[in-house]
Protein backbone atom coordinates (compact mmCIF):
# COMPACT_ATOMS: atom_id res chain seq x y z
CA UNK A 1 0.00 0.00 0.00
CA UNK A 2 2.41 2.64 -1.01
CA UNK A 3 -0.14 5.32 -0.31
CA UNK A 4 2.72 7.33 1.07
CA UNK A 5 4.63 8.17 -2.10
CA UNK A 6 6.53 6.67 -4.99
CA UNK A 7 9.86 5.06 -4.30
CA UNK A 8 12.76 7.20 -5.51
CA UNK A 9 16.31 6.22 -6.32
CA UNK A 10 17.56 7.17 -2.85
CA UNK A 11 16.13 5.61 0.29
CA UNK A 12 17.15 5.68 3.92
CA UNK A 13 19.12 2.79 5.37
CA UNK A 14 16.89 0.52 7.41
CA UNK A 15 17.82 -1.68 10.30
CA UNK A 16 18.04 -5.40 9.57
CA UNK A 17 14.56 -6.82 9.13
CA UNK A 18 12.94 -3.38 8.70
CA UNK A 19 11.52 -1.84 5.53
CA UNK A 20 13.37 1.21 4.20
CA UNK A 21 11.29 4.38 4.06
CA UNK A 22 11.77 6.99 1.36
CA UNK A 23 12.57 10.35 3.02
CA UNK A 24 10.33 12.11 0.45
CA UNK A 25 7.33 10.30 1.93
CA UNK A 26 7.34 12.58 4.95
CA UNK A 27 5.93 15.33 2.72
CA UNK A 28 2.70 13.33 2.35
CA UNK A 29 2.08 13.08 6.09
CA UNK A 30 -1.32 14.47 7.01
CA UNK A 31 -5.07 13.93 7.07
CA UNK A 32 -7.04 13.14 3.91
CA UNK A 33 -10.71 12.79 2.99
CA UNK A 34 -11.76 10.17 0.45
CA UNK A 35 -13.31 11.77 -2.65
CA UNK A 36 -16.33 9.60 -3.53
CA UNK A 37 -16.71 11.25 -6.96
CA UNK A 38 -13.35 9.79 -7.99
CA UNK A 39 -13.29 6.61 -5.92
CA UNK A 40 -14.93 3.19 -6.20
CA UNK A 41 -15.79 0.65 -3.50
CA UNK A 42 -16.61 -2.54 -5.37
CA UNK A 43 -17.09 -6.27 -5.02
CA UNK A 44 -17.16 -9.40 -7.16
CA UNK A 45 -19.22 -12.56 -6.50
CA UNK A 46 -19.31 -15.83 -8.41
CA UNK A 47 -22.79 -16.48 -9.84
CA UNK A 48 -24.17 -19.93 -10.73
CA UNK A 49 -20.62 -21.33 -10.61
CA UNK A 50 -19.91 -19.98 -14.12
CA UNK A 51 -19.53 -16.20 -14.14
CA UNK A 52 -18.65 -13.18 -12.02
CA UNK A 53 -21.13 -10.48 -11.05
CA UNK A 54 -19.61 -7.11 -10.18
CA UNK A 55 -21.17 -4.44 -8.01
CA UNK A 56 -20.31 -1.27 -6.14
CA UNK A 57 -21.53 1.11 -3.47
CA UNK A 58 -22.20 4.67 -4.60
CA UNK A 59 -22.65 6.40 -1.21
CA UNK A 60 -19.71 6.30 1.20
CA UNK A 61 -17.40 8.49 3.24
CA UNK A 62 -13.93 7.86 4.53
CA UNK A 63 -10.74 9.37 5.87
CA UNK A 64 -7.05 8.60 6.00
CA UNK A 65 -4.22 9.68 8.23
CA UNK A 66 -0.95 9.08 6.42
CA UNK A 67 2.38 9.04 8.24
CA UNK A 68 5.10 9.08 5.61
CA UNK A 69 7.94 8.76 8.12
CA UNK A 70 6.37 5.81 9.93
CA UNK A 71 3.72 4.08 7.77
CA UNK A 72 2.74 1.83 10.69
CA UNK A 73 1.16 4.90 12.34
CA UNK A 74 -1.20 5.47 9.40
CA UNK A 75 -4.93 4.88 9.82
CA UNK A 76 -8.08 4.57 7.67
CA UNK A 77 -11.84 4.68 8.19
CA UNK A 78 -14.70 3.92 5.80
CA UNK A 79 -18.49 4.19 6.17
CA UNK A 80 -20.71 2.73 3.43
CA UNK A 81 -24.48 3.22 3.01
CA UNK A 82 -25.79 -0.22 2.09
CA UNK A 83 -28.85 1.19 0.28
CA UNK A 84 -26.45 2.51 -2.36
CA UNK A 85 -25.57 -0.96 -3.66
CA UNK A 86 -25.51 -1.07 -7.47
CA UNK A 87 -25.00 -4.23 -9.53
CA UNK A 88 -26.62 -2.92 -12.70
CA UNK A 89 -29.88 -4.80 -12.05
CA UNK A 90 -32.71 -3.20 -10.04
CA UNK A 91 -34.22 -6.60 -9.22
CA UNK A 92 -30.94 -8.00 -7.99
CA UNK A 93 -30.20 -4.85 -5.99
CA UNK A 94 -33.61 -5.14 -4.34
CA UNK A 95 -32.92 -8.74 -3.38
CA UNK A 96 -29.54 -7.79 -1.93
CA UNK A 97 -31.16 -5.09 0.21
CA UNK A 98 -33.77 -7.54 1.53
CA UNK A 99 -33.79 -9.79 4.60
CA UNK A 100 -32.10 -12.53 2.54
CA UNK A 101 -28.90 -10.51 2.41
CA UNK A 102 -28.04 -7.07 3.81
CA UNK A 103 -31.27 -6.19 5.68
CA UNK A 104 -30.59 -2.54 4.90
CA UNK A 105 -33.52 -1.18 6.92
CA UNK A 106 -32.14 -2.80 10.07
CA UNK A 107 -28.44 -2.45 9.24
CA UNK A 108 -28.05 0.66 7.05
CA UNK A 109 -24.25 0.91 7.19
CA UNK A 110 -21.09 -1.11 6.75
CA UNK A 111 -17.96 0.26 8.44
CA UNK A 112 -14.22 -0.36 8.43
CA UNK A 113 -11.81 0.90 11.09
CA UNK A 114 -8.11 0.17 10.72
CA UNK A 115 -6.09 -1.26 13.59
CA UNK A 116 -2.65 -1.67 11.97
CA UNK A 117 -0.69 -0.71 8.85
CA UNK A 118 2.43 -2.36 7.45
CA UNK A 119 4.91 -1.35 4.74
CA UNK A 120 5.69 -4.35 2.53
CA UNK A 121 8.31 -2.65 0.39
CA UNK A 122 8.16 -0.65 -2.82
CA UNK A 123 4.64 0.62 -3.46
CA UNK A 124 2.94 -2.17 -1.52
CA UNK A 125 1.37 -1.96 1.92
CA UNK A 126 -1.08 -3.92 4.03
CA UNK A 127 -3.75 -2.48 6.28
CA UNK A 128 -5.62 -4.52 8.85
CA UNK A 129 -8.81 -3.51 10.61
CA UNK A 130 -12.32 -4.43 11.65
CA UNK A 131 -15.19 -4.74 9.17
CA UNK A 132 -18.66 -4.37 10.71
CA UNK A 133 -21.67 -5.64 8.76
CA UNK A 134 -25.08 -6.95 9.88
CA UNK A 135 -24.08 -6.34 13.48
CA UNK A 136 -21.04 -8.62 13.16
CA UNK A 137 -17.46 -7.34 13.44
CA UNK A 138 -14.61 -9.41 12.01
CA UNK A 139 -10.99 -8.66 11.07
CA UNK A 140 -10.23 -7.69 7.48
CA UNK A 141 -6.85 -7.36 5.77
CA UNK A 142 -6.51 -5.20 2.65
CA UNK A 143 -3.48 -5.22 0.35
CA UNK A 144 -2.90 -1.80 -1.19
CA UNK A 145 -0.75 -0.32 -3.94
CA UNK A 146 0.10 3.35 -4.25
CA UNK A 147 -0.99 4.99 -7.52
CA UNK A 148 0.59 8.41 -7.09
CA UNK A 149 0.36 11.83 -5.47
CA UNK A 150 -0.36 15.10 -7.29
CA UNK A 151 -1.97 18.53 -7.06
CA UNK A 152 -5.07 18.79 -9.24
CA UNK A 153 -6.07 21.90 -11.28
CA UNK A 154 -8.20 23.13 -8.34
CA UNK A 155 -5.27 23.14 -5.93
CA UNK A 156 -6.23 19.92 -4.12
CA UNK A 157 -3.36 17.71 -2.99
CA UNK A 158 -4.38 14.13 -3.81
CA UNK A 159 -3.11 10.65 -3.15
CA UNK A 160 -4.43 7.59 -4.94
CA UNK A 161 -4.26 3.88 -4.28
CA UNK A 162 -6.01 0.67 -5.16
CA UNK A 163 -6.61 -2.32 -2.97
CA UNK A 164 -8.11 -5.76 -2.78
CA UNK A 165 -9.30 -8.21 -0.17
CA UNK A 166 -11.28 -11.44 0.06
CA UNK A 167 -13.90 -12.43 2.59
CA UNK A 168 -16.24 -15.34 3.24
CA UNK A 169 -19.65 -13.66 3.45
CA UNK A 170 -20.96 -16.42 5.71
CA UNK A 171 -18.67 -15.14 8.48
CA UNK A 172 -20.83 -11.99 8.61
CA UNK A 173 -24.09 -13.95 8.57
CA UNK A 174 -24.72 -13.69 4.81
CA UNK A 175 -25.74 -17.29 4.27
CA UNK A 176 -28.65 -17.16 1.80
CA UNK A 177 -28.16 -19.41 -1.21
CA UNK A 178 -29.89 -21.72 -3.66
CA UNK A 179 -28.74 -25.13 -4.87
CA UNK A 180 -28.20 -25.71 -8.60
CA UNK A 181 -29.55 -28.79 -10.36
CA UNK A 182 -26.12 -29.39 -11.85
CA UNK A 183 -24.42 -29.14 -8.47
CA UNK A 184 -22.99 -26.23 -6.58
CA UNK A 185 -24.78 -23.09 -5.42
CA UNK A 186 -26.10 -19.88 -6.94
CA UNK A 187 -23.89 -17.41 -5.06
CA UNK A 188 -20.30 -17.98 -3.95
CA UNK A 189 -19.35 -17.68 -0.29
CA UNK A 190 -16.06 -16.05 -1.27
CA UNK A 191 -16.44 -12.37 -2.16
CA UNK A 192 -13.66 -10.24 -3.64
CA UNK A 193 -13.55 -6.62 -2.46
CA UNK A 194 -11.94 -3.90 -4.58
CA UNK A 195 -10.94 -0.36 -3.68
CA UNK A 196 -9.92 2.43 -6.06
CA UNK A 197 -9.37 5.50 -3.93
CA UNK A 198 -8.58 9.17 -4.51
CA UNK A 199 -8.21 11.18 -1.30
CA UNK A 200 -7.78 14.93 -0.79
CA UNK A 201 -5.49 16.40 1.82
CA UNK A 202 -7.15 18.52 4.48
CA UNK A 203 -6.33 22.23 4.31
Amino acid sequence: MSIFGRKSETTTTAAPGATAVNPDLAALTGDYTIDPAHSTIGFVARHAMVTNVKGKFTDFTGSLHLDGSDPARSTATLDVRMESIDTGSADRDGHLKSADFFKTEEFPAMTFRSTAAEALGGDDYRITGELSLLGVTKPLTVDLEFNGAAKDPFGNERVGFEGKAEILRSEWGLTWNAALETGGVLVSDKIKLTFDISAIRAA
